[in-house]
C-alpha cells in the first residue's frame, strides 16, 4: 500500500506539472507574452516544486497506513539482492532526489548567472551561455558522482573497469570525441559564440554558407540559415576548416556589385550614377567613399564594378537587391543600356548551278 501511495503521489504531480505547464504556455501565447531570462527559470522552480510535496506525503502515509511497516524499515529493504548487486529503496529515493536536487541546483544557477551579467551591460550573451554550459556539465558530473556513492559503487571498480571500453570506443567512435573536444574548445576559447553570424562552406557546393549560431552543444552545433531553417554542424567543422565570423573585429566590410553597360555609353555617366544609387541606400558608409571600376572590355559590353562599405550585416543580400534596384531605374531614366548577349551566325548556303560557297551573316 505505500509503495502504491508513494507511486500514485508522484505520478498525479507529474499528471499535474504537464497539465499546468500547458495551460501557462497557451495563455502566454494568446496574450503573446514571452518569458526568459529570472521569469522562466522562476517558474521551472516553481513547477519542480510539486515533486517535493509528493516527497512529503509519501513520507507521511507511512504514518497513516502503518502496518508494522516503518519509513526506516521501507527505505531498508531490498528489491534487488543479489551476490553482486544489492539495491534498496533508499538507493532509489537518494538517486532520485539527486537528479531533482541537481536540476534544481542547475535552475537556481542560472538565475544566479543572468542576474550577474544583467548587471554588467557590456557583457556579450554569448559569454554568458558560456558559464551557463560550464555550470551545467559541472553540476551533471557531480550529480553523477553523487549516484555513485548513492549505489554503493566503488569508484575505482567503476573506473577501472570502463577504461577497456573507453579503449574501444576511443577506437571506434574518433570523430564523436573529435567533436566534443571541438565543443568544448568552441565554448572556452569564444572564437564563436551563440548570436555570432558566421560564413562558411558546407560542403556541399562551392557557394559558402550565411548563419547564425543558435546554440553550442558538446557534440553539434545548431545554426539558423537565411532560410529559416535549423541545420545540425558537427563542432569539429567549426575548428578545423576555415570560418569568417561577421560579429568579430571590424562590423564594416567591402562589398562590390558587378554591373555590364553597352559600348559606346558615356563611363562618367555612369559611374556617377552607380555610385549616386549606393550613396542613397541607408546602410552604405558614406566616410568610406564608393569606388567605381572598369573591369575589363567583355564581349557583350563594358563589365564595371561598383565597391562601397557597409556592416556584415545579416540583411546584406536585401541591401544589395534595393541597390539594384535603385541602379535599374537610374539606367532607365538616362537611357543607360545593359546589354543582351550576342552571338553573330554565319550561315553558308550552296547553289546547284556553282560550287561556290557564299556566306550570309544574321545577328
Amino acid at each position: 500500500m505505500n509503495i502504491l501511495i508513494i507511486a500514485v503521489s508522484f505520478f498525479l504531480a507529474y499528471v499535474v506539472k504537464k497539465i499546468i505547464h500547458r495551460s501557462v504556455k497557451r495563455y502566454l501565447t494568446s496574450a503573446n507574452i514571452h518569458l526568459e531570462g529570472r521569469k522562466a527559470i522562476l517558474l521551472r522552480l516553481l513547477s519542480q516544486s510539486g515533486f517535493a510535496l509528493a516527497a512529503y506525503i509519501s513520507v507521511k502515509s507511512f504514518n497513516i497506513n502503518n502496518d508494522g511497516v516503518t519509513f526506516r524499515e521501507f527505505l531498508d529493504y531490498h528489491f534487488i539482492d543479489t551476490s553482486k548487486i544489492r539495491v534498496s529503496f533508499e538507493n532509489v529515493i537518494l538517486v532520485i532526489l539527486i537528479i531533482f536536487g541537481a536540476r534544481v541546483v542547475l535552475n537556481v544557477v542560472r538565475l544566479f548567472i543572468q542576474r550577474r551579467f544583467k548587471k554588467q551591460k557590456t557583457t556579450e550573451i554569448g559569454t554568458e551561455y558560456v558559464f551557463t554550459q560550464v555550470a551545467k556539465y559541472i553540476i551533471n558530473v557531480i550529480a553523477f558522482v553523487f549516484i555513485l556513492f548513492a549505489l554503493d559503487v566503488d569508484a575505482k571498480l567503476f573506473l577501472g573497469g570502463s577504461a577497456a571500453l573507453l579503449v574501444g570506443l576511443g577506437l571506434g567512435l574518433q570523430d564523436v570525441f573529435k567533436d566534443m573536444f571541438s565543443g568544448f574548445v568552441l565554448l572556452f576559447e569564444g572564437s564563436i559564440r551563440v548570436g555570432d553570424v558566421v560564413e562558411f562552406n558546407d560542403g556541399k557546393s562551392s557557394d559558402s554558407m550565411v548563419a547564425k549560431i543558435i546554440r553550442i552543444n558538446v557534440r553539434t552545433t545548431q545554426i539558423e540559415t537565411r532560410d529559416g531553417n535549423i541545420l545540425i554542424v558537427p563542432n569539429a567543422k567549426l575548428t578545423q576548416e576555415y570560418v569568417e565570423n561577421w560579429s568579430h573585429g571590424s562590423t564594416l566590410s567591402r562589398f562590390r556589385l558587378p554591373v555590364t553597360v553597352a559600348y559606346g555609353s558615356d563611363t562618367h555617366l555612369v559611374s556617377e550614377l552607380l555610385k549616386q544609387a549606393v550613396l542613397s541606400h541607408p546602410k552604405v558608409h558614406k566616410t568610406k567613399g564608393v569606388d567605381v571600376r572598369l573591369n575589363d572590355f567583355g564581349e557583350n559590353g563594358l563589365q564595371m564594378e561598383i565597391i562601397f562599405w557597409a556592416d556584415q550585416s545579416w540583411d546584406i543580400n536585401i541591401y544589395k537587391s534595393e541597390i539594384r534596384f535603385e541602379i535599374d531605374r537610374l539606367f532607365r531614366h538616362y537611357k543607360i543600356t545593359i546589354p543582351y548577349p550576342q552571338r553573330d551566325v554565319r550561315v553558308f548556303q550552296s547553289s546547284d548551278n556553282s560550287r561556290d560557297l557564299r556566306p550570309k551573316t544574321e545577328d
